[in-house]
């Protein structure tokens, strides 16, 4: 099966959410973007019993009103409650989401927003911020999920911040992963970092 580059990312992002989420979790999409993410992740949590809650946060007021506007669209007013947007620095997580959160999933799309001012991206100072944050929340069995966009100035830098992040993690606590297209070296590499 062919699936476009984008979809094709999307599909292995999603399949390996599915493996790690449960319904009821509490999840974090730190670069909220244009809310794709936001909703995958909120139908994998919410339950029938309305448990389960998004984090979102977004520098820019666009991305925030595109996923607003995605919500709208695409789920019902019972699972919409169960997110909570705020116009914040992911490096500022730890101020909006409440410290007993028990969070399995923090999700970071890096680079700027597709569609939006190309001037306007994630820099390495307060990504770096925003690991150590997420390191702290995450529960054992969680996920940091990361696309890391490098096509653009500043991007590979903000890799070379996370895999140096990434390789400081302790290999008895940690499972770190790196995907990244051989033949297309400006294409956006993942990057996993599991919690045992």
């Amino acid at each position: 099966m062919y699936l476009g580059r984008r979809k094709q990312q999307k599909w292995l992002i999603c399949r390996v959410w599915r493996h790690v989420l449960f319904k009821g979790d509490t999840v974090i999409d730190a670069t909220c973007g244009n809310g794709y993410d936001t909703v995958a992740m909120l139908k994998m949590v919410a339950d029938e019993s309305g448990c389960g809650c998004v984090y979102g946060m977004d520098i820019q007021s666009e991305a925030l009103e595109n996923t607003t506007s995605l919500l709208e669209e695409t789920v019902s007013q019972k699972e919409k409650e169960l997110v909570k947007l705020f116009h914040i620095c992911h490096s500022r997580m730890d101020e909006v989401v409440p410290e007993n959160a028990a969070v399995r999933l923090v999700a970071f799309n890096l680079g700027y927003l597709p569609g939006g001012e190309k001037g306007i991206i994630t820099i390495s100072k307060t990504t770096l911020l925003a690991l150590e944050a997420a390191k702290k929340m995450l529960i054992s069995g969680g996920l940091i999920s990361l696309v890391v966009y490098i096509g653009h100035p500043g991007g590979r830098d903000e890799l070379e911040t996370v895999e140096a992040f990434a390789s400081e993690l302790s290999v008895n606590d940690w499972i770190c992963c790196k995907f990244q297209m051989l033949n297309r070296p400006l294409a956006p590499v993942l990057v996993f970092l599991f919690k045992r």
